[in-house]
């Protein structure tokens, strides 16, 4: 009866939703409309987000290959008790979900002298931490790429205040449904990590090569990775987010749609703008679609500059909450349950949607500053 119920309830959202839209702007507009978007997105944005993964991952590589990694994690350890009450070696995981994607995060918490540092609830914090700077890099690439230079970094600022807010959060709801974690000492069963590895003596010019290629080849999987999340949520949200074209009229041409998310986020205009200063209702599609993907949030950026939806602050807004979110409801299930915490799901994500509330309403306020300073 429940997988009966699930169906018949499933059937009759996806027919009310596609009805609804179909409605507007006819059964053939709407099918041509999703096609030629989606694959517009594909030639023209995807394989740009690709592009700029395989360089910042060939760069990340090459990062962690001679030093410059540890010597970041070194200036950001002493920081990591006051902020975030994490034990110092936790900045490695910042450094690595920044130069890469969330999951890093998990691939450290496997390992046995790594977690020796942690107590439980610190532990299962990793999860908030890590998240708040996944993709890092490459969003702020992204936005740069855009013509914008300051606005980014005033992002990554907000998204740092987003990842404090969640998780110490995250850590204050452990705590108090599990207090025996707090003097807990984190276990798992992964391997110990090696110090004395012995590493074959390769060439300055092998080094440089080997880590390039190996960091390029790692930004290919990511590109190839956010494909999905592209295609469907952006395209799903686009046609909820833009209007008809020219003179009105459905056409069937990509990035037609019905506006809906501006015409309710138009009900609540003057919350959105108090919080993050926007100045145009379509800006919500942004910190909605940062919901499950930020490679696909981050493909309406094009379109959104091009129709002149976003200025500054609307930027380090962007930044801000598409690096601190980046993911995290598709994400955050996967990685707690590969922690073995799967029934604290719901509390990361709560404590991660206010973290990236505060990521953006800080952004906001530091492009405010900037703004009145400059």
């Amino acid at each position: 009866m429940k997988k009966n119920f699930s169906g018949i309830t499933c059937l009759l959202i996806i027919v009310l939703l596609f009805s609804y839209i179909g409605c507007q702007m006819g059964a053939s507009e709407m099918l041509n409309t999703i096609m030629h978007t989606a694959h517009d997105l594909l030639l023209n944005t995807v394989f740009y987000l690709m592009g700029i993964c395989v360089i910042t991952g060939a760069i990340g590589k090459l990062f962690v290959e001679f030093g410059v990694a540890d010597l970041i994690e070194k200036v950001l350890r002493p920081m990591m008790r006051p902020l975030f009450n994490l034990p110092g070696i936790a900045s490695l995981g910042a450094v690595m979900t920044f130069l890469s994607d969330n999951p890093a995060i998990i691939s450290l918490s496997k390992d046995r002298h790594f977690c020796s540092f942690f107590k439980k609830y610190q532990f299962i914090s990793l999860t908030n931490f890590g998240t708040a700077f996944g993709m890092g890099l490459i969003v702020i690439i992204f936005m740069i790429s855009h013509g914008y230079f300051v606005e980014p970094l005033l992002g990554l600022a907000g998204a740092f205040i987003g990842c404090i807010i969640s998780t110490r959060l995250m850590q204050r709801f452990v705590i108090k449904a599990y207090p025996q974690y707090e003097t807990e000492p984190a276990t798992v069963m992964g391997p110990e990590t090696e110090e004395k590895e012995k590493k074959e003596v390769k060439s300055l010019f092998l080094r440089v090569l080997n880590s390039l290629l190996d960091g390029g080849r790692t930004g290919v999987d990511v590109g190839l990775a956010i494909i999905p999340g592209v295609l469907i949520i952006s395209t799903f949200v686009m046609i909820l987010t833009f209007g008809p074209g020219d003179g009105g009229l459905y056409t069937g041409k990509a990035y037609e749609g019905i506006e809906l998310l501006p015409l309710l986020a138009n009900k609540i205009d003057w919350l959105f703008h108090f919080l993050f200063g926007f100045t145009d209702p379509h800006q919500v599609a942004f910190p909605i679609t940062a919901l499950g993907a930020v490679g696909a949030a981050l493909s309406l950026v094009p379109n959104f500059v091009a129709q002149g939806w976003v200025d500054g602050n609307a930027i380090a807004v962007f930044t801000a909450i598409g690096m601190c979110w980046s993911g995290y409801l598709s994400t955050h299930t996967a990685m707690l349950d590969s922690l073995g915490y799967r029934e604290l799901t719901s509390k990361a994500i709560i404590a991660h949607t206010f973290g990236g509330l505060g990521a953006g309403i800080a952004a906001h306020w530091l492009y405010m500053l900037y703004a009145w300073l400059s």
